[in-house]
Parts: structure tokens; C-alpha cells; sequence
């Protein structure tokens, strides 16, 4: 017996919303290395503390995450999603159990991005240099891939002001320098370094220009601060970030040689909230927390 012309339609309008989820996520994503055809992201492990910032402000969960995240904000994604590892060793036993359909890294897991991917196919979503432009870039992916375009939009709106009211509180307030803490050791950055959108975003000259461009930095003494002479001082203290015992980054600072400098003497050494700042850099709300404070401090 002929099928009636209205089942038929019936029938093949069903077989199309059924299919629309897939074909929402078949067009390019944009990643750190370039457009990529995501098939389906209904069954998502993120290995990025960045990227599950980004992720959990636009509201989407996971199946899966490094089983430490370090940040306080995320405490209850990382006490409600499946462990699947550490950020620097993945649990390929728990990702397989776990059968995922996409496995997000960056930064400190794309070195196991070829591993993964005999798992579930794999995107880099890593924050490069232009820790901004990636991070808006990488919010926008995520609304598309997500179908939260319109979310997505708004924290980007959200990051856009934060960042104007930054750069007028940072209109003609001098030099700045970025230090690093490691206990004891200490390391500086300049503009195209994971640190140096401060300066773009600030406004600010650098009081010491030209320093290398390096993930880890350029290695100084508290001699060098002293010649720098900046106005500003900030200080991010990896060893509070991580949770490792040692010289806290104001004990280290303290000599006599930081406090002759122009930023001691007129209390505008600031000490950014680590955690965000080092372990979730380029994360929306990692971003709009370092640049409240910010603010905060060169407004005063």
C-alpha cells in the first residue's frame, strides 16, 4: 500500500530535526591550528583549565576534566566531572571508558594531543601570545560549537568593557614591569610574552623594554628591579598559583634594593591573584578577574 503523501512528510521533517544537532556542528571550528570539522560535541572532555573557564562561564558541561583545576571558581566542576587525568598526564584508560565524541586541550595537555586522538577526535583550543584576540576567538568557537553564539557574544561584550574601563584608569600612570615569583627565583615579561597584554590592555610603557619573549620568561635579580625603577610593580607568585610551600613573592621582594624603587615608595606594587592569572590565563572569567584588579589598583 502507498505510503500517504502527509506520513511521508511527516516522516522526513522528523528525520531532519533529528539531524539538524549534527549538522549544527559541522561547520568549521576555529582552533589554534585552524579551521576544524567537528562532527558532534554531545560527549565533551576538556584537558584546558582555560578552556573549562571559558566553557563553564557560557553554561556548558562536560563529560569529563583534569581532575585537579587549581582555580577556586571551578571547584564545583572539577568535584562534579569524571577525572580524566592530570593537565600534564592524561588518564587514557578513564577517556576511553568514558568514550567521548571530542577531547579539547591546549597548553599544558597538547603535547598528548596525538594519544588522545586515538581516542576521540581532538581540537587545540591553546591561548597563544595574543592572549586577548585568543580568548575572544576562542569564546566565539565555543558559542558556535555549543549553539551559544548569543551567550558567547555578550561575555565577549562583557570583556570589550571591562577592558575600556582598564585602559582609561591606565592613562598616564608610567612604566610598568611584570615579575614573576618562583620562590626565590624571579622572572620578568614584556609585551608579546602570556603576561604582556597587561601592558597592551593597561596602557602602560614598559620600564624595561625589549626583554625576551619567553613562556617562562627573562631570569632577573632584585638589581634589575632596582635599575628599572618602575612605577608599577606586579607580581605574580607561581608558588602560591600551584600550591607549592616556599618564600612567599613578598618576602622575596622585600630587600632593600625593590624598596629604594618608585613603585615600593608609592605602594603601587601589586600582587595579582595568581591562581586565575597562571594556571587559567586566557579563561573569561581568569581575564575579567585579573582586570577588575587591576583597576582596581590603578585607579586608586
Amino acid at each position: 500500500m502507498p505510503i500517504p503523501t502527509s506520513l511521508r512528510t511527516t516522516a522526513l521533517l522528523a528525520a531532519v530535526m533529528m539531524a539538524l544537532p549534527a549538522l549544527a556542528h559541522a561547520a568549521p571550528v576555529q582552533t589554534a591550528a585552524g579551521p576544524v570539522e567537528i562532527a558532534s560535541a554531545k560527549q565533551v572532555v576538556a584537558l584546558d583549565v582555560p578552556a573549562i573557564d571559558s566553557l563553564s562561564a557560557l553554561g556548558v558541561s562536560l563529560a569529563g576534566a583534569p581532575e585537579r583545576l587549581y582555580v577556586d571558581y571551578l571547584a564545583d566542576t572539577a568535584a562534579n566531572t569524571p577525572d580524566m587525568g592530570t593537565l600534564f598526564e592524561p588518564d587514557l584508560e578513564a577517556l576511553a571508558v568514558a568514550a567521548p565524541d571530542l577531547i579539547i586541550v591546549g597548553g599544558r595537555s597538547v603535547a598528548h594531543k596525538d594519544a588522545l586522538a586515538q581516542i576521540a577526535p581532538v581540537i587545540d583550543m591553546s591561548i597563544g601570545a595574543d592572549v586577548l584576540g585568543d580568548a575572544r576567538a576562542r569564546m566565539t568557537a565555543y558559542g558556535a560549537l555549543f549553539q551559544r553564539e548569543e551567550r558567547a557574544a555578550e561575555l565577549n561584550a562583557d570583556l570589550d568593557a571591562r577592558l575600556a574601563r582598564l585602559a582609561e584608569a591606565g592613562k598616564g600612570k608610567g612604566r610598568g614591569l611584570v615579575v614573576l615569583t618562583n620562590g626565590p627565583k624571579m622572572s620578568a615579561y614584556g609585551k608579546g610574552s602570556r603576561f604582556g597584554w597587561i601592558f597592551d590592555a593597561a596602557g602602560l610603557a614598559e620600564a624595561a623594554p625589549g626583554l625576551k619573549v619567553d613562556r617562562h620568561g627573562a631570569s632577573i635579580t632584585h638589581e634589575f628591579i632596582a635599575q628599572t625603577d618602575p612605577d608599577w610593580l606586579f607580581v605574580i607568585d607561581r608558588g602560591v598559583a600551584v600550591g607549592e610551600a616556599g618564600d612567599s613573592a613578598a618576602k622575596t621582594l622585600d630587600t632593600p634594593l625593590v624598596r629604594g624603587t618608585t613603585a615600593w615608595k608609592k605602594d603601587q606594587v601589586v600582587y595579582l591573584d595568581p591562581t586565575p592569572l597562571y594556571i587559567a590565563g586566557g579563561g573569561y572569567t581568569a581575564l575579567t578577574r585579573t582586570i577588575d584588579q587591576l583597576v582596581g589598583a590603578l585607579s586608586r
